[in-house]
């Protein structure tokens, strides 16, 4: 077993190679695998473009000393800035140029399989789902085995499913009214996917960053579909506790935490790949403000496609002055801001949330409650698992209201509901139930832990 502690013998070598998709959700989720794969004594590779190799260890501070990082050069792309006033999506269809690009690393990830493969008895290849063009010759290598990730719950996919087949009744699966998928992507991104599906046809197996303690109803579902293939469901990925860094190292918005009393800040952040009308954010901001809650809000645009070409810091003259008005109840944050830390934090005791798959797992996973507000992707039907399947969160905006400006007063009772009433109590009563599931479920004999070994062993075999 290769979780012994010793790393096997040389001819008999398992190494890892992960493809992640350069979106920075997707780059950190496949960063803790790395991280949890690597626990278990299995070289891990990680592969990206120059760029997003260097964004996503800029943005992580955490070790990752023993990762091989292997930044490829790509075709050079445009970088153009986020658009917040598309009034069709507010998919990031400024990234697409750098999707586009990253499909480039095909030639770069065969060399580095043909060369690992001759070295070792086996490498695993573990690839974004959209990714899986990149991956494709893996499959051609007689002891590479490849493996697609899901970047997303297993709810979303099984309700999919689900509806695709006429939406038959199944014994032990909650399915409530899902939101529909108009406005989720743009035709162009819908094109990149739907290019990737033929070479996701021929892998080795499906793994899903979530637990059976979450979503084992959804997962069971999805086994039934996949003609044999197995599904691992190996998350959460993310760190489920911390260790106090001393203060020079730490955040100022940890600081500020540490003298608010226990659950009673929300955390306010909409993700790497939103952007607001200005209008909007105003609304956002006189809610917070009317609320009379403590808070934390991450203000800043949506990620570039290269965050290195020269972002700039928008609405510094607005926040200057709102940051003076709430002075002592509330913080903003311009740029990157520690997540999970603040999410673990004891005076965290909410979360606005734009719903994408990594914040609804961090926060599960840290026992906070969600209001949720979907923005794209899929994001809406995450939501519809937080609010209404795990019960541990409530909508700030419904979906089928996402071309409309939420109001502050919309804004002002979301928060007041989620924290001061007995039913974001509730709510966060059942977070924390369910944050300690998790935190079983990866202990000795949980149903995480085993089935991370059994992953492993699959893989070393």
């Amino acid at each position: 077993m290769a979780s012994s502690g010793k790393f096997l013998p040389h001819q008999t070598q398992v190494m890892a190679v992960l493809i992640p998709f350069p979106a920075q959700g997707h780059l950190n989720q496949l960063l803790h695998l790395s991280r949890l794969i690597l626990s278990h004594n299995i070289p891990v590779h990680y592969v990206g473009t120059v760029t997003h190799i260097r964004q996503v260890t800029l943005r992580d501070h955490n070790s990752i000393s023993n990762i091989h990082f292997h930044a490829f050069e790509v075709p050079s792309f445009v970088s153009p800035p986020p658009n917040p006033n598309n009034e069709e999506t507010d998919f990031p269809a400024h990234l697409l140029p750098s999707f586009e690009a990253s499909s480039h690393l095909r030639e770069p990830v065969r060399k580095l399989l043909h060369s690992l493969s001759s070295q070792a008895k086996r490498v695993i290849v573990i690839h974004d789902s959209v990714m899986a063009s990149v991956a494709q010759d893996a499959t051609n290598m007689p002891n590479v085995e490849n493996y697609t990730f899901h970047s997303t719950c297993t709810f979303g996919t099984a309700v999919f499913y689900w509806d695709k087949m006429g939406r038959p009744l199944v014994d032990g699966m909650l399915v409530p009214e899902i939101p529909s998928m108009e406005g989720c992507f743009t035709t162009d991104f819908m094109n990149f996917m739907i290019a990737q599906r033929d070479f996701r046809k021929v892998n080795d197996g499906n793994i899903y960053n979530t637990s059976r303690a979450i979503e084992g109803a959804y997962i069971e579902w999805m086994e039934r579909f996949t003609g044999g293939k197995k599904l691992w469901a190996l998350g959460p990925f993310n760190p489920l506790a911390f260790e106090k860094k001393d203060s020079k190292e730490r955040h100022f918005c940890l600081e500020w935490l540490d003298k608010q009393d226990p659950n009673s800040v929300l955390y306010v952040s909409f993700g790497t790949t939103t952007t607001f009308k200005e209008e909007q954010i105003k609304k956002i901001a006189t809610g917070l403000e009317q609320s009379k809650q403590k808070f934390i809000w991450v203000l800043r645009d949506a990620d570039k496609g290269d965050i290195f070409d020269g972002s700039e810091a928008k609405w510094n003259e607005f926040s200057n002055e709102f940051e003076e008005r709430v002075e002592g109840m509330g913080l903003v944050v311009r740029d990157w801001a520690p997540q999970l830390e603040i999410l673990s934090h004891t005076s965290t005791g909410g979360f606005m949330s734009h719903c994408g798959w990594n914040s609804c797992l961090e926060s599960i996973s840290m026992g906070v409650p969600i209001a949720a507000w979907p923005m794209h992707s899929d994001q809406p039907r995450n939501s519809v698992l937080i609010t209404e399947v795990l019960k541990i969160g409530l909508v700030v905006k419904n979906w089928a209201q996402r071309n409309a400006l939420v109001s502050a007063s919309n804004v002002e009772n979301a928060v007041r509901r989620l924290m001061e009433t007995k039913e974001g109590d509730d709510m966060r009563e059942r977070a924390v139930r369910l944050k300690n599931v998790i935190h079983r479920s990866m202990d000795e004999g949980g149903v995480s832990r085993m089935e991370i070994d059994s992953f492993i062993a699959h893989i070393t075999k």
